[in-house]
């Protein structure tokens, strides 16, 4: 995709958000089943949509509280590659959290317990900044160009056909 030429495509942008909650979700599962699924007998979606669970008191609570911090350490990871523009980082972290609550509503209710305020907006801030500042690393690398010509047999033959150890450096472009 070029970056210049941007046309609005709800499509992709639905497309992305939709992959970006699955790949969410996803690691989040991951980190829980690892994390919290070792210190109960059954994990199920409470533990990802109940804010009850999100408490200090408890070291399965600690356990939840890190796999969310995780996840969105994760999610900045995911960002990079489906996002791929630091601009819209935060746009899509914040659309990510937000159909979170709304899913939490559904589930449990309104989340009452300050822990879960806490960690979400702490989550949204990993992962907006940290895939904010993954995709400007990228935006900001060189482009490499190996395109070099030569002159070979009384003609001018292309470097870029041949496989880097072969190339002479001693000429360059402008030797003709």
């Amino acid at each position: 995709m070029f970056y210049g030429a941007m046309v609005w495509d709800p499509w992709l942008i639905v497309a992305q958000i939709v992959c970006l909650q699955c790949l969410y979700y996803l690691g989040l599962g991951t980190f829980m089943a690892l994390l919290v699924g070792t210190r109960v007998p059954r994990l199920t979606l409470l533990y990802l949509f109940d804010f009850a669970i999100l408490t200090p008191r408890t070291t399965t609570g600690w356990c939840a509280i890190a796999s969310f911090l995780l996840a969105a350490i994760a999610g900045a990871g995911f960002m990079l590659y489906v996002i791929e523009r630091a601009k819209k980082c935060l746009d899509f972290a914040a659309t990510l959290y937000i159909i979170h609550l709304f899913i939490c509503i559904i589930y449990g209710g309104w989340p009452a317990s300050v822990t879960w305020w806490v960690v979400n907006i702490v989550g949204l801030a990993i992962m907006s900044l940290l895939g904010e500042y993954l995709c400007i690393r990228r935006e900001l690398q060189d482009i490499p160009v190996r395109i070099r010509a030569t002159t070979r047999d009384n003609g001018i033959a292309s470097k870029a056909s041949e496989p880097p150890g072969e190339w002479d450096d001693s000429s360059s472009l402008w030797d003709v």
